[in-house]
């Protein structure tokens, strides 16, 4: 199996690259049925620099896209695909968004992603992201594989 705990095996499973990569670590996944990743914050993100000054809190839509990059590597993990093979892995859709905790520089964040169901491509996923043990935001995510 993949050592998906570097940045290189990570980089494999998902197209997308710095400064947009938002996952730094799996810490564990079950193929088909669920991960558990990390994302280090940094007060080095360019996102706090203006959201907000004096006052840093990550981006609502930051942390969901966070969710959808995990949901996407337990997908192209389970799928057995990665993006240098001909394969997309979108973000299709969102439900049921709540932002329970602020998300600051320092922050560890625990994202974790149930799969619910697949259907033709599209897969509907269970997520949620924690701080210090305590949910900062869940949501109900789609992505889709599609051909580049």
């Amino acid at each position: 199996m993949l050592d998906t705990r570097t940045v290189d095996a990570i980089t494999n499973l998902l197209p997308h690259r710095e400064p947009f990569l938002f996952i730094d670590e799996v810490v564990s996944i079950d193929l088909g049925k669920k991960i558990h990743c990390i994302k280090n914050n940094s007060p080095d993100e360019d996102y706090f620099r203006g959201h907000f000054p004096g006052n840093p809190i990550m981006p609502g839509v930051i942390l969901l896209e966070t969710m959808a990059q995990a949901s996407g590597i337990l997908g192209f993990k389970s799928m057995n695909k990665t993006p240098e093979e001909g394969s997309i892995y979108v973000f299709a859709g969102i439900d049921k968004a709540r932002f329970k905790k602020r998300v600051g520089p320092e922050d560890v964040i625990h994202l974790y992603s149930e799969v619910l169901n697949e259907k033709r491509g599209i897969w509907k996923f269970a997520c949620r992201a924690e701080v210090d043990g305590e949910l900062a935001c869940s949501a109900t995510i789609l992505c889709a594989d599609r051909k580049v």
